[in-house]
């Protein structure tokens, strides 16, 4: 099977997809081709050999083959005219704006394009923290209670500390704060506002437990992976997700009883099940007193949250054979046909 895997993106977590193309470069067992998305929403031709940092650092992609979206998939142009890019299944990677927010999920259903990822209802609802709680609430799922703040509307908003401060639609745990008095309030809050216009706060709860449990539906089929507990500090910022980056890190799985796992996973299914069909995601839950609350869904999660499984290239191999795009409506004109057949035609 060949996989594309489309990176990059015009987005705050751009670097972060390329260092998930990277990793997965080095995963995946099958034909890859690599199209790059770069600040300005051109696609490049990547060679698996130029799949680096320094390729893109300096810029060194614009080298590359410029390619075009068109139907059916992705072509580049030659001396005779264009060439289809042979592709089966179109992996996305682009992490937040993009790739998120249903911008490519629409061009990949739009072009009729199979893709792995997240279809365009899926995507808006998980992209906004905000609009994630909500639907929480409507299948059934905790989350934890929250006020929001809009930019240059309730100025004279204080929370209750300590509390955490979230833009409402960033990963990767961007522009994050966590405050314990009004100052450090008042330095948070323009923080979260230079990445969006409205923020999620959150009572900050001590000690909390966080577990981390990735999967996606084959069929009728869930594939779960590993549940994961992260090592984090006070939460898990930026620096402990990305700059020790490796490739390797350790994974902790959680150390949990029956009772819990299965909590976990029943909530991962109304999550999932019917809206995320087609994408591998992650959902990070919290348990407090037994109960567990959804943090927050990643519908493109980092390299894929490939080592939180046993068997990724199978299961992603799977998944790719059985993602479908919706279904095509015919066109047949007949309302048309009936007006020209009409006296008074249109």
């Amino acid at each position: 099977m060949n996989f594309a895997i489309l990176f990059g993106g015009n987005s705050y977590e751009h670097e972060i997809s390329i260092v998930s193309a990277v990793v997965l470069k080095k995963i995946l067992k099958t034909n890859l081709v690599f199209i790059f998305c770069d600040e300005e929403r051109k696609f490049y031709l990547i060679p698996s050999e130029e799949m680096n940092s320094k390729t893109f650092s300096t810029q060194a992609y614009k080298k590359q083959k410029e390619l075009i979206l068109k139907h059916k998939g992705f072509y580049v142009k030659n001396f005779i005219g264009e060439s289809k890019i042979d592709i089966d299944c179109v992996i996305n990677l682009i992490h937040g704006r993009d790739g998120e927010d249903g911008k490519i999920a629409s061009l990949m259903e739009f072009f009729d394009i199979n893709f792995i990822g997240p279809r365009l209802e899926a995507s808006v609802l998980s992209f906004n923290k905000e609009f994630t709680k909500l639907y929480a609430k409507n299948v059934g799922i905790k989350t934890l209670d929250y006020s929001m703040l809009r930019k240059n509307c309730n100025d004279n908003f204080i929370p209750n500390f300590p509390c955490i401060l979230k833009p409402s639609r960033l990963g990767s745990s961007i522009g994050i704060s966590i405050v314990k008095n009004e100052k450090e309030f008042e330095y948070a809050k323009d923080v979260a506002f230079e990445f969006d216009t409205d923020i999620v706060i959150e009572e900050f709860k001590s000690g909390i437990k966080e577990y981390n449990l990735a999967g996606c539906m084959i069929g009728d089929e869930f594939i779960f992976s590993t549940i994961e507990e992260p090592k984090k500090k006070e939460f898990l910022d930026f620096d402990q997700k990305y700059l020790s980056f490796s490739g390797n890190n350790e994974l902790i799985e959680a150390d949990l009883n029956d009772t819990l796992k299965t909590k976990l996973k029943d909530n991962f299914k109304k999550i999932y099940n019917p809206l995320f069909k087609g994408a591998l995601i992650r959902c990070d839950f919290f348990i407090l007193n037994d109960e567990v609350y959804l943090n927050e869904i990643n519908p493109n999660p980092g390299s894929l949250a490939n080592y939180l499984f046993k068997d990724f290239n199978t299961i992603l191999k799977k998944l790719a054979k059985n993602v479908k795009n919706e279904n095509k409506i015919k066109i047949n004109y007949n309302f048309l046909h009936s007006i020209n057949g009409q006296k008074g035609k249109l």
